[in-house]
């Protein structure tokens, strides 16, 4: 049974930093895509941050600059460094993977596994 696990949410400052991480179990995903969505109460998933095997990251337009995604060398935990945290990136933050081998997609509806969330709250 594949599981993803965050871990790493809570509350912060305004300015402040935050390391999320997701284990993943099940499964290894060395050879697909891994990416962080998010949702604020009444809002919409949003993507966040994703990075394919090779490498290759993408980044949502209001976090770029800010958010560092990373994976760890055997490919099953990935991580997301957020700095400069705004009151608005609050939300629940999911970790994803794409059950594809060697496909990079950004929208979430591609993603068959999810984690169960993690809350991040930036206080201003």
């Amino acid at each position: 049974q594949v599981q993803l696990v965050e871990s790493g949410g809570g509350l912060v400052q305004t300015g402040g930093s935050l390391r999320l991480s997701c284990a993943a179990s099940g499964r290894t995903f060395s050879k697909n895509t891994m990416a962080w969505f998010r949702q604020a109460p009444g809002r919409e998933r949003e993507f966040v941050a994703a990075m394919a095997y090779s490498g290759m990251t993408n980044y949502g337009d209001s976090v770029k600059g800010r958010f560092a995604i990373s994976r760890d060398h055997v490919k099953t935990m990935v991580f997301l460094e957020m700095n400069s945290l705004k009151p608005e990136d609050t939300a629940v933050y999911y970790c994803a993977a794409d059950a594809r081998l060697f496909v990079f997609s950004t929208h979430g509806s591609e993603y068959d596994y999810w984690g169960q969330g993690t809350q991040v709250t930036v206080s201003s």
